[in-house]
């Protein structure tokens, strides 16, 4: 299966409200295939054989269409990073105030809801690491095929963007995740052997 459909298959996975949050994988593809096959990063011009020669002036890669592509990447890591940033600060709220809802238990019934409560909470987090998993993917392997269809000198500036991106380092949501289940343990009645 071609990543591209793999890619709308995880998309249509998520929460309704996350799926124009996810990289327009497609938009990006498209921009890449708008390029010059021929390019290889220096002018060439067409012969009358159909081959290319170095040198003269061609219809290669302008800095027009590697500009597009760049900025159609950095929109749409904007808004990827723009979403996880903005949904890892709520988890730490919501982490906090079930911490404390947790200290301040009153009874059976507040504590099956806390950890109703709870349990949703992590499976949204965990919903969250899958959105960065699938978008870290998808950035991945729209690079590696810019850099085939543009040459490896074009591919360079990306590839250590795309491991310093914001929704790529999950630490402290993986620690969040972590917390809830401590809080389940400590919750949870014990279980009969």
């Amino acid at each position: 299966m071609k990543h591209g459909k793999r890619h709308r298959a995880e998309v249509a996975k998520s929460l309704p409200g996350w799926k124009r949050k996810f990289m327009s994988y497609k938009a990006l593809k498209q921009q890449v295939k708008q390029m010059n096959p021929h390019f290889n990063g220096k002018k060439r011009s067409r012969l009358d054989n159909g081959k290319y020669s170095q040198g003269g002036s061609s219809e290669g890669n302008s800095p027009v269409q590697d500009t597009g592509f760049t900025l159609l990447l950095d929109r749409e890591l904007h808004k990827v990073n723009a979403f996880y940033i903005d949904k890892e600060e709520d988890y730490v709220i919501s982490f906090r105030e079930l911490q404390i809802r947790a200290e301040n238990l009153n009874g059976d019934e507040e504590n099956l809801e806390l950890l109703k409560d709870i349990l949703d909470f992590h499976a949204e987090m965990v919903m969250l690491l899958h959105f960065s998993v699938t978008n870290f993917t998808g950035l991945v392997k729209i690079v590696k095929k810019h850099k085939k269809k543009a040459g490896a000198s074009v591919y360079s500036p990306y590839m250590p963007r795309v491991l310093q991106q914001p929704f790529f380092s999950t630490d402290l949501l993986y620690n969040l995740i972590r917390g809830c289940e401590a809080i389940l343990g400590r919750l949870s009645p014990p279980s009969d052997p």
